[in-house]
Order: structure tokens, then sequence, then C-alpha cells
């Protein structure tokens, strides 16, 4: 079973390289918190999680292979199901850190009218530069 942890730990954490997130539990402690809709988990969990000492239950995992952009099934046992046809997911641009994922994921969770008042002040800044 330990080494089930540790290959899950090392998928996880390259994961989120690939989604441009460090892979630091306390990146992953906000990242998962301010998307899944259940009970929060604690930095201890994620560090858990990225330290080889333990795997996420199924809905847990689930969110985290949403926000990385991987299948749960690969996330979770390092091999894609060979059934299921999927979409290729888009990457990220080079550059694109944590910080700028966290602040477009905020702004995805904005509602309609101020998604809008924040475009605006993008198209405002980007036109005064």
């Amino acid at each position: 079973m330990g080494n089930e942890r540790e290959k899950f730990s090392q998928r996880l954490a390259h994961a989120m390289q690939q989604a441009g997130y460090e892979p630091r539990p306390t990146v992953l402690f906000h990242l998962f918190n301010t998307h899944y809709r259940g009970r929060s988990v604690s930095v201890q969990t994620t560090s858990r999680w990225l330290g080889a000492q333990a795997i996420p239950a199924q809905d847990k995992l689930q969110v985290l292979a949403d926000l990385l952009g991987v299948e749960p099934h690969t996330l979770r046992f390092g091999t894609a199901p060979r059934s299921r046809v999927a979409e290729p997911r888009m990457t990220w641009p080079a550059g694109v850190g944590s910080r700028e994922r966290q602040t477009i994921d905020a702004y995805l969770q904005l509602p309609p009218k101020k998604r809008e008042l924040v475009g605006e002040l993008v198209k405002a800044l980007s036109d005064s530069a």
C-alpha cells in the first residue's frame, strides 16, 4: 500500500506542475477548498496526499482531477481507462503560475454582473498602458 501512496503522490505533484501550480500542501489546500463543496480539508490532509501518506476519497479525487485537468482514473492509478473517449484539455501557457490561476479561478466563480465589471476594469487598465 505504501508504494501505491507514493506513486499517487508523484502523480499528484506532477499534475499540479503541469497545471501551473507549485506542488506544495498550502497551494493544494487553497486550491482544493475553493472548489470542493463538502467539508474543507486541512493543510495536514493535503500534506499527507503530497507526502505519500494518504490517498483521497473518490469525491475528493474527482475534484482534484477536474482542477488539474486529468482523468480521475489516471490520477489515482496512473493509467487511463481504455473505453473512455474524452476531449483533450487545454494547458496553460508557460509563465502562468499559481497566483494567476487562482485569480482566474476566482474570476470564474463571480456572478455575470461582477465579471462584466472586472472585464471593464481590465480593459481600462490595458488601454491606459
